[in-house]
């Protein structure tokens, strides 16, 4: 077999991109959530339920919940589940209105990465 230059640096970056692998997918991303995204829910949740693809940690993590007047919805502190470390509940201090309400979230995995995200619901 004769050496090739280009097949050696394609079977390079093969073997580099599969070694970085693992470290992308280290991070806690939001498998689904409570209301979901998109939803409109007839009654006004007491709580949000988000749930990750990995453990987080509650203290350095938080959710922002907007009205559709940009009015801020208080939040108790945020906690995880007990029997579940992928699982961030949020208790909300007031009862939502009808309306449309969105969910910022940023938490940082129990590995350290930090991710955020959000997505809409309604209540009717």
């Amino acid at each position: 077999m004769v050496f090739n230059p280009s097949r050696a640096v394609r079977a390079l970056v093969v073997v580099l991109s599969l070694a970085a692998a693992p470290a992308a997918l280290a991070h806690a991303h939001l498998k689904h959530q409570y209301p979901a995204a998109d939803a409109v829910v007839d009654a006004a949740p007491q709580a949000l339920t988000l749930n990750f693809s990995e453990g987080i940690e509650p203290k350095f993590s938080g959710v922002t919940i907007t009205g559709d007047k940009q009015q801020v919805v208080n939040v108790g502190a945020v906690k995880r589940a007990e029997n579940d470390k992928t699982q961030l509940i949020v208790p909300l201090e007031q009862s939502l209105t009808p309306g449309a309400y969105e969910v910022e979230w940023h938490v940082v995995s129990v590995d350290g990465h930090k991710t955020k995200g959000n997505y809409r619901f309604s209540v009717k």
